[in-house]
């Protein structure tokens, strides 16, 4: 194992691939760690379906138990359904992932009680320094401690009437949904969670298979949309919805197998939560989404607040404004009443309540809230990220009627378009995002800006 774990940890969760950049021992260590930094005395530990997973979870297990902390095991699980747990039990998680990442990954998610999240901030730098000090010795003996216990415990059926808690859908019309769980997780929460509602589903890859045989779970990716939208359309559904691999992330076609952008489905719920909230509250989206969220927000008498993009920002201004939701264009969407954490099986609740709670199809729903063309996430490699934005910011300095904030990456915005180019934190890419009131003055800023980027 390298000496140097930077390449392992990451800003907000350990993820590398399996054996070459960690393995089962190195996880017992993480296990050691993660109590010596949260001061734990009981955790929770849940994992997903690929195949190193159930070895690394127990690993984990070994290594928090050794230290003298008893360890629930709830096994089998989403990343939300963790997040469960670790909320209902009022106990620090970690959660065995890696997402959409191809087969070989594997990582941990992981939480203080409550759900909080162990970031870069919050804990992760020290746990990665601590495991990175105990590579050669192993962690060291604590004395005079008693093993801690390692039980297991099934959450799913209390995680289903949790989030069923939370959306009314007692009269809701039958739909006809399709729901592609890529071979995830969503293959073991989805038939729980929908159990007993006037739905006829139509499953798609729900056999859970960490191998991902039928295609990547990622369905940001349009190319593994499409499976869904064939099966959607040839189905007459009213819906589709797709999980990611570890099922915290939801992505909606409407019943033409149209893809329903993340920021709509953010305005839609937000306009569910101010309404059960009275019509006011906070509601939280980052700085990519599109204008539309903000706009909704304001019009149903709540308070948007802007962020940077990344859940340990949305999660720290949950908190600290106790807002009662929030949405990335990633389709990650946070609520207060599941401890401010993200679950995108408790988003697509609301838009099967809100499709069913009236006649018209989801094309007609989502359309209100759909007001912008927006040119989706381009990614560019580029040599010098730096150099890059600095020309981007000279070529809109001064222009009239234009501002420009450096809130994450350059925002550049006027009247009737903005964009936002900023660099990722692992690879040499710059990422825009731009947005209009018409396609032709998207295309036109987009291409503008793709030049600057590129040339």
């Amino acid at each position: 194992m390298p000496a140097d774990l930077s390449q392992l940890v990451k800003a907000y969760d350990v993820r590398g691939v399996v054996p070459d950049q960690w393995d089962e021992p190195l996880a017992e260590l993480f296990g050691a760690a993660f109590i010596q930094v949260t001061g734990a005395d009981a955790i929770v530990v849940g994992h997903d379906m690929r195949p190193s997973s159930p070895g690394l979870s127990r690993a984990f297990a070994r290594g928090a138990a050794a230290r003298g902390v008893d360890v629930t095991e709830i096994g089998l699980c989403s990343t939300d359904q963790l997040y469960y747990a670790s909320g209902a039990l009022d106990l620090p998680g970690a959660m065995f992932t890696a997402s959409h990442n191809p087969a070989r990954y594997n990582g941990i998610k992981m939480c203080r009680a409550g759900a909080a999240p162990v970031g870069q901030d919050t804990g992760l730098t020290e746990i990665r320094e601590l495991v990175e000090s105990w590579l050669d010795s192993g962690a060291p003996d604590r004395e005079s401690v008693t093993l801690g216990t390692i039980t297991q415990r099934d959450t799913l059926k209390d995680y289903a009437a949790h989030l069923r808690s939370l959306v009314d859908l007692t009269s809701i019309r039958p739909l006809k949904v399709v729901v592609d769980a890529g071979n995830g997780m969503g293959g073991h929460t989805v038939p729980t969670v929908l159990a007993g509602l006037p739905l006829t589903l139509v499953p798609l890859y729900f056999e859970l298979d960490g191998t991902f045989p039928n295609h990547e779970a990622n369905p940001l990716d349009p190319a593994n949309l499409v499976d869904l939208q064939k099966r959607a359309r040839e189905e007459n559904a009213d819906l589709g919805i797709a999980f990611d691999g570890d099922a915290d992330r939801c992505f909606v076609v409407d019943e033409h197998g149209d893809p329903v952008s993340p920021s709509v489905i953010t305005a839609l719920v937000a306009s569910r939560e101010l309404a059960r909230n009275g019509g006011s509250g906070t509601v939280i989206h980052n700085l990519i989404t599109s204008w539309s969220v903000p706009e909704v927000v304001r019009e149903q008498g709540g308070t948007p607040v802007r962020t940077r993009v990344g859940h340990s920002f949305i999660k720290a201004e949950m908190a600290r404004t106790g807002a009662i939701f929030g949405g990335e264009h990633s389709a990650h969407y946070y609520f207060k009443d599941f401890w401010n954490a993200d679950t995108g099986m408790l988003a697509a609740l609301h838009v099967l309540a809100a499709l069913g709670g009236q006649d018209g199809p989801l094309s007609a729903l989502v359309a209100q809230y759909d007001r912008y063309a927006g040119s989706g996430e381009i990614n560019s490699t580029v040599d010098d990220q730096t150099g890059r934005l600095a020309a981007i910011k000279t070529a809109y300095e001064g222009q009239e009627g234009v501002e420009l904030d450096e809130l994450d990456g350059l925002t550049v915005a006027a009247t009737d378009w903005w964009f936002n180019v900023r660099p990722s934190n692992t690879e040499p890419l710059l990422r825009l995002n731009a947005e209009a009131r018409d396609e032709a003055t998207m295309a036109k800023i987009r291409d503008e800006v793709l030049a600057l980027i590129r040339s």
